[in-house]
């Protein structure tokens, strides 16, 4: 009998077992994922339209009469009101449309996602590509991926906001609109896909990811027909492989590492200072304005998207002085503009600062083809000031079509990352949000409750009542001072469970002066305890505690309905408990008189959560 009912509880977890697998994902999958080519193919129309708009505003602010994608040519003095005029209308725009066109972008859709539900109006959808076109097609020093991710963001939660979804189905519609316009703007994919994974998502899971992977790879079909086909930026140069070229990339890369430091910090520092001035936020931007113009004057390289710049980095046409100048007055002017808190993207520019940091050291770099340091000095800035070192690796890897660069900048933009998870706390992603108060971590791990069984974390054995007590038997077990517990199990003769009493229903009953002689088996009999298997996941119990609204589970064997143990909310410490000794304890395990690191806190009681 007893071989029996082992060989059934066997038989239980094996079949509990089979039902978990690698992933949670079922057959909704594909109805959020062919919703997400409806999403992709909204991102690359924000994409398409956003561009258009700021080649329009860029004619007319401009009259034509200059091009300001490349060259020294100097430009009137008047032209340094054309950027304030398009800080005021941004001004304007934000303060009587919607404040949340401010800023450049991906922390306004991270902040939608984690707080808004992923939620984003028709105002913004409206107005971001409308304000960013401004901004940047009167000279601002923005790039348009930021805008666009935004605006294709928008286009994704709008269009979920039509079906009866839940929050994260929503989530991942908003993130694959905003990396179909990335794709859409650079033909890069794979590196939306990351993107998405390293910062959007705060997930990796094939529910989202699906969606998202076909939404770019809609965009990147459909992209060749409205834009281009080829890479953004064509590079062809070979590469050296040999220890004294590797010192040098991760040399570049520590270098950006350093340089996104610096920018984060001039950057927010801009912004404290605006935010000291005795004058409404709507003003700032025009205040920004004056900054870009008077850089339009010195440089006007600085001004606009500036993608021919990043061409003829690549092509290593600008170099010394002329690489400086470029690399400063671009990182000046825009530190101002976007402290001050006017609409655009930070790709671009980080591109072209780190573009202009690698041409800058050339000289003193070993011989490479030319434009190959630019390149890592692109793909550092970007991996380290967004902290995406896999997004800027492979964004290298597709804007270049040179996949022999490939080893080059992962070892520039993992060293660049390096540098600023170690200097910066935060991201200049996430620092806006945590000014606002939010905390954002970027560090994602498998869950825990996930993986852990029930067994393992279950107080066993469990002090229990008969169901034979009376229920003055059990008011007077409960006054005990020897019995400190909230809750007790209830037990029949053969150790199957009855049910379970808490400190609460004792004073219920005392209340409802509930007759003491009554046995406690018969006010049991009309009540459902709900339970818990010891080989059930823990995430699968903690959700049954927060549905039944009960803070703790008596484990039963599910054949028997044995008795096996107990577990409570308080006992899904120990799993953190665990965690904490894995990441703190220290053991040689091959020395002898080895010793522990500094971990001395005592192991939790074992006995405290019933």
């Amino acid at each position: 009998m007893q071989t029996d009912s082992k060989s059934a509880a066997l038989s239980h977890a094996d079949g509990l077992t089979r039902k978990l697998g690698d992933f949670t994902a079922g057959p909704r999958v594909l109805v959020i994922a062919a919703m997400g080519l409806a999403a992709g193919t909204g991102g690359v129309a924000a994409g398409w339209l956003l561009l258009h708009l700021i080649a329009l505003v860029t004619s007319v602010a401009y009259l034509g009469r200059f091009s300001m994608s490349g060259g020294n040519m100097p430009l009137p003095v008047w032209t340094i009101f054309v950027p304030v005029g398009g800080g005021l209308i941004i001004g304007l725009m934000a303060r009587y449309g919607s404040e949340k066109i401010r800023g450049h972008g991906i922390p306004e859709a991270l902040e939608a996602i984690m707080l808004g539900r992923s939620r984003m109006g028709l105002k913004v959808a409206i107005l971001k590509p409308i304000s960013s076109a401004i901004s940047i097609g009167t000279g601002g020093p923005f790039g348009a991926e930021g805008p666009i991710i935004m605006t294709g963001g928008a286009i994704g939660s709008l269009f979920a906001q039509f079906f009866a979804l839940t929050d994260m189905e929503r989530k991942t519609l908003l993130v694959a609109g905003a990396c179909a316009g990335m794709t859409a703007v650079f033909g890069t994919p794979v590196a939306a896909i990351l993107l998405a994974i390293e910062l959007l998502l705060f997930e990796l899971k094939p529910r989202s990811v699906l969606p998202v992977a076909i939404a770019c790879i809609t965009a990147a079909v459909e992209r060749r027909y409205l834009l281009t086909q080829a890479p953004l930026f064509p590079y062809t140069g070979g590469v050296t492989v040999d220890p004294l070229h590797g010192a040098a990339w991760a040399g570049i890369g520590l270098a950006a590492g350093f340089g996104s430091a610096v920018l984060t910090t001039i950057v927010y520092t801009t912004e404290d200072w605006f935010i000291r001035l005795r004058l409404h936020w709507m003003w700032w931007p025009a205040l920004g304005g004056i900054a870009v113009g008077v850089g339009g004057l010195i440089d006007p390289r600085a001004l606009g998207v500036g993608y021919s710049n990043i061409a003829q980095l690549l092509a290593g046409q600008v170099a010394g002085l002329s690489a400086f100048r470029l690399m400063t007055v671009k990182a000046a002017i825009w530190s101002v503009a976007l402290g001050s808190g006017t609409s655009g993207g930070v790709l671009a520019p980080l591109l072209i600062i780190g573009g202009g940091l690698g041409a800058v050291f050339t000289p003193w770099l070993p011989a490479a083809a030319p434009g190959f340091w630019a390149v890592l000095g692109m793909a550092a800035m970007m991996g380290g000031t967004m902290r995406a070192p896999l997004t800027a690796t492979i964004f290298a890897v597709e804007l270049t079509g040179n996949h022999e660069v490939l080893l080059p900048v992962i070892t520039a933009c993992m060293a660049s990352y390096a540098v600023t998870v170690l200097v910066m706390k935060r991201s200049i992603l996430t620092e806006k949000l945590a000014r606002r108060g939010h905390h954002v971590t970027r560090e994602y791990s498998v869950d825990l409750a996930s993986l852990a069984r029930v067994r393992e974390i279950m107080a066993s054995p469990v002090e229990t009542l008969s169901a034979d007590f009376t229920i003055g038997q059990t008011i007077d077990f409960f006054f005990d001072p020897a019995h400190r517990h909230r809750a007790y199990p209830v037990i029949d003769a053969r150790g199957r469970l009855a049910g379970l009493v808490s400190r609460p229903d004792i004073l219920g009953w005392i209340g409802k002066e509930m007759p003491r002689e009554r046995l406690l088996v018969d006010l049991l009999a009309h009540t459902e305890t709900p339970t818990a298997a010891p080989d059930e996941t823990i995430s699968a119990v903690a959700v049954r505690m927060m549905t039944q609204q009960t803070p703790r589970l008596p484990v039963i064997d599910p054949q028997t309905r044995e008795l096996l143990g107990i577990v409570s909310r308080g006992d899904l410490i120990k799993l953190h408990w665990r965690e904490f000794k894995a990441e703190s304890r220290r053991e040689a395990h091959f020395r002898r008189g080895r010793k522990d690191g500094p971990l001395k806190a005592k192991e939790p009681d074992q006995t405290f959560s019933t």
